[in-house]
């Protein structure tokens, strides 16, 4: 039950994923499926190219922490088989940049918590296409 960064642990996978898309949406436009996440104000989201056949969890709920260009956010809407949407209010961010799912600066077990998992699973599951960073 003790925090990695408690006990000095470092992280040593990266999982990041770029913003394929910016776009500017309405109060009261759904996001993700079934448009579940509704906008509660006019606001820039972000659709980052990662979803569960990459590993993300599927589980993981809006709110769920996210880095875009090192600031931290939070996924909006449900988890997608090949992306996830990123709220994007107060963000400067463009295609291309990179959302740091885990890792350096966001802590694999945070995630997981969202997810209602362990860190361990999340780390297993990513698959072979997404981007990942394992250092030493």
């Amino acid at each position: 039950d003790d925090d990695a960064a408690r006990l000095g642990l470092k992280p040593v996978m990266t999982l990041t994923a770029p913003l394929l898309a910016v776009k500017q949406l309405n109060a009261g436009d759904g996001i993700g499926y079934a448009g579940a996440w509704v906008c509660p104000e006019s606001m820039r989201i972000g659709v980052a190219a990662t979803g569960y056949a990459d590993g993300y969890p599927r589980h993981a709920t809006a709110g769920t922490p996210v880095l875009v260009n090192g600031r931290r956010t939070q996924i909006i809407g449900r988890v997608c088989m090949d992306m996830l949407m990123i709220d994007l209010r107060g963000i400067n961010a463009r295609p291309g940049d990179q959302v740091t799912l885990w890792g350096e600066g966001l802590s694999v077990d945070e995630v997981a918590r969202y997810a209602g998992t362990v860190g361990y699973e999340l780390l297993s599951a990513v698959g072979g296409r997404a981007n990942t960073d394992f250092s030493s």
